[in-house]
C-alpha cells in the first residue's frame, strides 16, 4: 500500500472528530436527527478549516444504515462503499477544472435518475466559485427545484463570487479558522498515533503558522518528520520552514528603534547567512512587532521562553503604542516593494537603512527649516527652547534642542504621534458668536487660531482676505500669494475642516472655503516662524522661554 499524507490520513471521518466548528456541527446533526435535511448548503470558509471534510461526513451520514446521534456509522454497506469511493450516488465535483455549462448539464440529465444504492443522490462542489457565468445559470433551476432524493453541498472560500440567486437558494454555513490551541490538541492526538515526539513549543510554532488551517499544520508536521527522525523541537521547525531566530529577530527591531544602522544591518547580515527567506524574515519580523503591542496590553505572551519575553518587555518600556504600529505599516510596506522587486536582498537592505535614519531626517529637516541655532541663541532672541512631549523620551518630560539641531535625549516615537498638553496653549477653538460680514469675521477668526495653538495656520492666514463668492462658498485671497510650504500645511484636510468649521459658525450654515492666490509673492519668515512652523507642523507642543 502507497504512503498516504498525514492530512489526509487523519482526515476527519465523524463530525465529533471535527475541530473548531461546534456551532455548525451541532446543527448539522441535529438535522439529521430530526430528518430535517435542506436539499442546498453552502459551506464557505478558509482553506483547511473542515468544509470537504464536513460536507463529505454529512453526505455519507443522510445515507447511512445505521446513524447514531446525526453520525455515520463507518461500518455499513453505504458508509464502506462512500469511504472507498466507490458509491456513485456521493458524487464529488471540482469547479475549478469542471467549470463549463456541458459539466453541470450533466448533472442536470443525472438527477432524473434515482440513486443506485443509497437513498439520497448527493453532489459535492468544491470551489463553486470557479463555475463560469453560464454554468451558473444551467444550475440555477436545478438548485432551486431538486428532485426529493437529490442534495446539494456547495464549498467555497469565496461566497462573494456566487450570484444572489445561488446563495439565496442554500443553507449558508461560515466556517471560521480554527484557533491554536484546537489545532495544538489535534497534533497531539496525530503525533500520538503516529509516534512523533514533538514539544508543545513546536506544536505551538505549527499551530500559528498555520493560521487556523487545519489541513497546512498537518502538511508543516509531515514535512518535519522527512527526515526520518520522528522527533521535533522548535528549532528543528524553525530550520525546515526558515524562520528567523527570535534573538537576531529582537536585535533587527530593537536597533530600528535605536535609529542604530549598523547594528540593523549586522543582524541583517546574521540571519541571510543562514540562508533564511527575507519574505519569512519580514513576516517574524511584523509578527514580533505585533507582540510586543500584545504584551502591552495584556503583559501575556504565547510561544516565547522566559529570555525571549524579558527582550519583548525592555523593547515594549522602550517605544509606545503610536511608534509600534507605525513600524508594522513601514514594514508591510517595505514587504511590498520586496515582492515585486528583482534586488529583493538589496531592497530589504535599503528599506532597513531608511527605518533607522528617521531620527537623522528629523535633524535635518530642523537644520534646513532654520538653519544652525547658535547664531540666533546668541542674539539674545531666545533663552533655551524646549519640546514638552513625554512620548518623546521614555524617562523625561523635556527634550533640549541644541544648537546643532538635533535632539539632546533619544527620540523612541515618532514626533508628534501623541501630544501632551500644554498650559500656555489653548487645546480647542471655543465657540463664539462671528459677525456676519466676512470683512470683520475673518480677522477675528485668524486671530483665534493664534490663541488656540494653530500657529502654522495663523502664520500661513496673516494678510489674507475673506469674501462670499455665493451663497455656499467663502474664498480666501492670498495678496502675497501661497509658499510651497504653506500650500502644503493649508491643503491638510484637517487644517481645512479647521477653516471651514469656523467660517461655517460666523456664516450661520454650513460653507465651503475655497483659496484665492493672486501672486507668486512669498513673504519671508523670521527664524523665530520658521521654528514654529515647523514644530506647529509636527504638532509639537513649543514654547519659547523668553
Amino acid at each position: 500500500m502507497g504512503y498516504t499524507a498525514l492530512y489526509r490520513k487523519f482526515r476527519p471521518q465523524t463530525f465529533s472528530e471535527m475541530v473548531g466548528q461546534e456551532a455548525i456541527i451541532k446543527t448539522l446533526k441535529n438535522q439529521i436527527m430530526a430528518q430535517r435535511v435542506g436539499h442546498a448548503y453552502l459551506f464557505n470558509g478558509g482553506r483547511g478549516t473542515g468544509k470537504t471534510s464536513a460536507a463529505k461526513i454529512l453526505a455519507r451520514a443522510i445515507n447511512c444504515l445505521n446513524p447514531k446521534d446525526g453520525e455515520p456509522c463507518n461500518e455499513c454497506e453505504i458508509c464502506k462503499s462512500a469511504l472507498s469511493g466507490a458509491l456513485t450516488d456521493i458524487v464529488e465535483m471540482d469547479a475549478a477544472s469542471n467549470n463549463s455549462v456541458e459539466d453541470i448539464r450533466s448533472i442536470r440529465e443525472e438527477v432524473n435518475f434515482l440513486p443506485t444504492k443509497a437513498k439520497y443522490r448527493v453532489y459535492i462542489i468544491d470551489e463553486v466559485h470557479m463555475l463560469s457565468t453560464g454554468a451558473f445559470n444551467a444550475l440555477l433551476k436545478t438548485l432551486e427545484e431538486p428532485p426529493k432524493h437529490v442534495k446539494f453541498i456547495l464549498a467555497t472560500t469565496e461566497p462573494q463570487k456566487l450570484p444572489a440567486t445561488i446563495l439565496s437558494r442554500c443553507q449558508r454555513f461560515d466556517f471560521k479558522r480554527i484557533s491554536n490551541d484546537d489545532i495544538i490538541k489535534r497534533l497531539e492526538i496525530v503525533c500520538k498515533e503516529s509516534n512523533i515526539e514533538a514539544t508543545k513549543g513546536a506544536l505551538a510554532i505549527i499551530a500559528s503558522l498555520s493560521e487556523g488551517a487545519m489541513r497546512d499544520s498537518l502538511s508543516i508536521l509531515e514535512r518535519c518528520i522527512q527526515d526520518g527522525e520522528n522527533k521535533i523541537d522548535e528549532n528543528k521547525i524553525k530550520d525546515l520552514i526558515g524562520i528567523p531566530k527570535v534573538t537576531l529577530v529582537n536585535g533587527i527591531i530593537q536597533a530600528i528603534l535605536e535609529y542604530d544602522v549598523n547594528k540593523a544591518l549586522e543582524n541583517v547580515e546574521n540571519v541571510l547567512k543562514e540562508g533564511k527567506d527575507i519574505g519569512n524574515l519580514i513576516w517574524e519580523m511584523i509578527k514580533y512587532v505585533k507582540d510586543i503591542l500584545i504584551y502591552q496590553a495584556t503583559k501575556q505572551l504565547e510561544l516565547y521562553n522566559e529570555e525571549e519575553q524579558s527582550q519583548i518587555k525592555a523593547i515594549s518600556e522602550m517605544s509606545n503604542k503610536d511608534k509600534l504600529v507605525d513600524l508594522i505599516y513601514k514594514l508591510s510596506e517595505l514587504e511590498s516593494d520586496i515582492k515585486w522587486s528583482t534586488q529583493k536582498t538589496i531592497v530589504f537592505q535599503a528599506g532597513i537603512i531608511k527605518l533607522c535614519n528617521e531620527k537623522k531626517k528629523i535633524g535635518e529637516e530642523i537644520e534646513k527649516r532654520v538653519g544652525s541655532l547658535e547664531e540666533y541663541i546668541k542674539s539674545g532672541n531666545i533663552k533655551q527652547t524646549f519640546i514638552n512631549n513625554t512620548n518623546l523620551a521614555p524617562n523625561s518630560n523635556n527634550v533640549t534642542l541644541n544648537t546643532k539641531g538635533t535632539f539632546n535625549a533619544p527620540i523612541n516615537n515618532n514626533m508628534g504621534t501623541t501630544v501632551t498638553s500644554n498650559k500656555n496653549v489653548r487645546t480647542t477653538a471655543t465657540k463664539k458668536k462671528y459677525s456676519s460680514n466676512p470683512a470683520q469675521y475673518w480677522p477675528e477668526i485668524i486671530n483665534d487660531l493664534k490663541q488656540n495653538g494653530k500657529i502654522v495656520l495663523y502664520t500661513n492666514l496673516i494678510g489674507t482676505v475673506a469674501k462670499e463668492l455665493n451663497d455656499m462658498v467663502v474664498g480666501i485671497e492670498f495678496p502675497n500669494g501661497m509658499t510651497p510650504f504653506g500650500k502644503a500645511v493649508l491643503e491638510k484636510q484637517e487644517n481645512i475642516r479647521e477653516i471651514t468649521n469656523l467660517v461655517s459658525m460666523a456664516c450661520g450654515k454650513e460653507m465651503q472655503i475655497k483659496y484665492l492666490a493672486q501672486s507668486n509673492n512669498q513673504p519671508k519668515l523670521t527664524n523665530e516662524e520658521n521654528l514654529q512652523q515647523f514644530a506647529n507642523q509636527s504638532d509639537i507642543p513649543f514654547n519659547i522661554i523668553e
